[in-house]
């Protein structure tokens, strides 16, 4: 069984789910949670992968942690108890990860544990991720760690060396199949601004911030930077799609609607998020998933956090930590559009679009299943 409950998760989730299937002996049963209801199953679209199975869980009120955990436990439990899987995968650090693990570890069913290992040691930020993650990691029976940085930080944290595997992230798979398909803009707001930059000669700047850590005075901190961008340079267009939460869209629409060259979406479908990274000339991010998938382009990320659990792509030389000082947004932002600053041209760190076969060869030898040949899984575990 493989859970997800988010985007982020399915995007993950989708490349194993489809390495999997051809393995012989192995059926991959991919499960939606229903935290992000109609998320899940737009991401999954690109994969030509569908949801098997849904969680019977009634609509959130409050929104808090504990109501839909609460919510998901006894729903876990029975599909579970019903589909009786050898394992289940639950990937990072969400909710429905932490749900899962709990319900399947009480079950006496084997915890995979998709991009284990990534850790800030600060269990406020990322909040409540990080906690998550750790959470997870105690009762995983498997931790497919996606860099040699995750797999020290299980080492230093006692588990078995021998329970771990490095597989690479399989985001990098993901974002490798989808810009293989070079599938063109869904998204008005992106198509339009893709032609005018085709006909101008501009730039684009692409800027996401969602994290709670981010909202109100931090999150005013990066628009007025983002401001200041627009103003200093005159060929760049930002394109900032907004998350749902109605406080993040009040406030950036507040402050940066109607502005000259400021194009403002609803969250991308995941193939236009690919189409607008390899078209970007800098992004501007607190997210995780954009700091593994920018650097498969060389496109250079500001990352707009003050701490990073990936910090693979800053030591590499892909991004740069500058949290949401406007001061040094825009400065260290200056420096990469004039050319000052340059991407190191070392490729993605987060892997070579080979993580999900190595995952599912791990998998196969958890369950004790004969492994296919996968010439690097030896190495992996090393």
């Amino acid at each position: 069984m493989l859970l997800a409950g988010t985007r982020p998760e399915a995007v993950k989730l989708a490349p194993l789910t489809l390495a999997l299937g051809q393995r012989p002996g192995l059926r991959p049963l991919l499960v939606h949670s229903g935290q992000h209801q109609g998320m899940v199953e737009q991401a999954l679209v690109p994969f030509d992968l569908g949801v098997d199975a849904w969680l019977d869980i009634p609509p959130r009120v409050s929104g808090t942690q504990a109501e839909l955990v609460s919510a998901l436990l006894p729903a876990l439990d029975a599909a579970l108890r019903r589909f009786s899987p050898g394992a289940i995968v639950v990937q990072g650090d969400t909710t429905t990860g932490l749900a899962g693990a709990l319900a399947a570890f009480w079950l006496g069913i084997p915890v995979v544990h998709l991009e284990a290992g990534l850790r800030t040691h600060d269990l406020a930020a990322p909040f409540p991720e990080e906690g998550t993650r750790q959470m997870v990691s105690r009762i995983a029976s498997l931790h497919l760690a996606p860099t040699e940085g995750a797999v020290a930080a299980l080492l230093a944290e006692g588990i078995d060396r021998r329970r771990i595997v490095r597989t690479g992230n399989t985001v990098v798979d993901a974002v490798l199949a989808v810009a293989a398909r070079d599938l063109p803009a869904h998204d008005q707001g992106l198509a339009l601004l893709e032609m005018e930059i085709a006909e101008t000669g501009g730039r684009l700047l692409l800027v996401t911030s969602h994290r709670r850590e981010s909202w109100g005075e931090p999150l005013g901190r990066t628009l007025a930077a983002v401001r200041r961008i627009v103003a200093e340079h005159p060929d760049v267009q930002v394109l900032f799609p907004v998350h749902p939460n109605p406080a993040v869209r009040a406030q950036v629409v507040g402050e940066l609607g109607g502005r000259a060259r400021v194009t403002i979406t609803e969250p991308l479908e995941y193939p236009d998020l690919v189409r607008a990274l390899r078209l970007a000339s800098l992004v501007l991010t607190d997210s995780g998933g954009i700091q593994e998938e920018a650097p498969t382009f060389g496109t250079p990320v500001l990352v707009l956090r003050e701490v990073t659990e990936r910090a693979e792509a800053i030591d590499a030389g892909c991004a740069w930590l500058v949290g949401t000082e406007t001061d040094l947004i825009t400065a260290t932002a200056g420096r990469l559009l004039r050319g000052e600053l340059r991407p190191s041209p070392v490729g993605n760190p987060y892997g070579d679009g080979k993580a999900a076969e190595l995952a599912s060869a791990a998998i196969e030898e958890l369950l004790g299943l004969p492994e296919q040949a996968v010439p690097d899984l030896e190495q992996a575990r090393s």
